[in-house]
């Protein structure tokens, strides 16, 4: 979900409280915080050697303690906190995604956003790896850079053969 349509979902319904749905069917737990709020950008060559730019808008969250403390963060709330950023936030076109901590830190994307008439839900996917130079390494349709799992048919099976010429 980019920024804009984010910050109109939260604006729409400003006194609901905001809870996140993780991708798995858990919640981040309902008394968190939003600690920070960046601006990423991350430059990159992917294994093709093309170098590559992404960017996101990134809400840190936290939680201050193991159980309940009674902290509630309300749409209207988060639109403000999203506010205070506004000089870094350079565009309404930045995907939203939301950092969470549990046993590791990981950063899911915002879905979508429902409201069922009380609270404000945040629905999180997931960001999962790929390939970036699919032509180049030889490998077709979609998923992970082995085919078969078998070492010869790998994404990265003729870079040393052809010295370098392939990927990874």
């Amino acid at each position: 979900m980019k920024l804009s349509e984010f910050k109109s979902r939260l604006l729409a319904q400003p006194a609901a409280p905001v809870v996140i749905a993780l991708p798995g069917g858990g919640f981040v737990p309902r008394h968190f915080h939003v600690t920070e709020v960046g601006h990423v950008a991350k430059k990159f060559v992917d294994c093709g050697g093309k170098f590559r730019a992404a960017e996101s808008c990134v809400l840190q969250t936290w939680t201050a303690s193991g159980h309940d403390d009674g902290h509630r963060l309300s749409a209207g709330k988060m639109n403000f906190i999203l506010g205070l950023a506004g000089s870094i936030l350079t565009s309404g076109e930045l995907p939203v995604e939301v950092e969470y901590e549990d046993g590791a830190i990981s950063q899911f994307p915002v879905d979508e956003i429902t409201f069922d008439g009380a609270e404000l839900t945040l629905h999180l996917g997931s960001k999962h790896t790929d390939c970036l130079a699919r032509e180049r390494c030889g490998v077709p349709g979609e998923g992970a850079c082995a085919t078969d799992g078998d070492e010869g048919t790998a994404c990265c099976a003729g870079a040393v053969a052809s010295e370098g010429q392939g990927c990874c």
